[in-house]
């Protein structure tokens, strides 16, 4: 009695589309292309199975027929060595975590902006107090304040009040979070004072 044979289909080139994984879903766009199964071109590689298992450098049809044999992919991770270095792993998985990775990444990356605050050296105590508040707010985002105290026509007459409103600030925001980046300065018609997050 014959027994059928079932022959085991040859994995495509291309990039796995599981979904489960958040991949590229078929895709090609251009940047990052991976190098996996039959793209490999070299002739040998520094094979890690699946396991984690360093098997040193084989041959490429080997290490395809290792990845055909646990239903995985090949894949090179590092093109810099000679021969490069493959491993056998979920591509869909391995695709997600890398994506994962990057976006953990970029989210504890910050954008130190230099928010403005604007006041005339008249301010009423409630408008002060908002801006106390607002500053605080600023740097507890991790972010650098400029402070300017605006002094329009005859007002420059009156430069030293100016200061002395930027060293309240100064006086008052102070301390264990806040540092003064910039003391109260001229700049043209304006006194200005620049405060930054303090450094742990």
């Amino acid at each position: 009695m014959r027994k059928s044979i079932r022959k085991k289909k040859r994995r495509k080139t291309i990039a796995p589309t599981d979904n489960r994984y958040g991949n590229n879903k078929g895709r090609d766009n251009g940047k990052d292309k991976v190098i996996m199964n039959e793209r490999i071109r070299s002739q040998e590689v520094r094979l890690i199975d699946e396991n984690g298992e360093n098997h040193g450098v084989v041959p490429t049809s080997k290490a395809l027929a290792m990845a055909e044999e646990a239903d995985l992919d090949l894949v090179v991770v590092s093109q810099n060595q000679e021969p490069p270095v493959c491993k056998i792993l979920n591509y869909g998985k391995y695709r997600y975590e890398l994506e994962k990775k990057a976006k953990e990444a970029k989210k504890k990356q910050h954008t130190v902006d230099v928010k403005e605050v604007k006041v005339r050296y008249k301010i009423d105590t409630h408008d002060y107090q908002v801006r106390i508040k607002n500053i605080n707010k600023f740097i507890s985002q991790g972010n650098k304040v400029k402070i300017v105290v605006m002094l329009r026509g005859r007002e420059m007459q009156h430069s030293n009040l100016a200061f002395d409103l930027a060293n309240k600030f100064m006086a008052d925001l102070e301390g264990d979070t806040i540092m003064v980046e910039k003391k109260p300065q001229l700049e043209g018609r304006n006194v200005t004072l620049f405060l930054a997050p303090a450094s742990n």
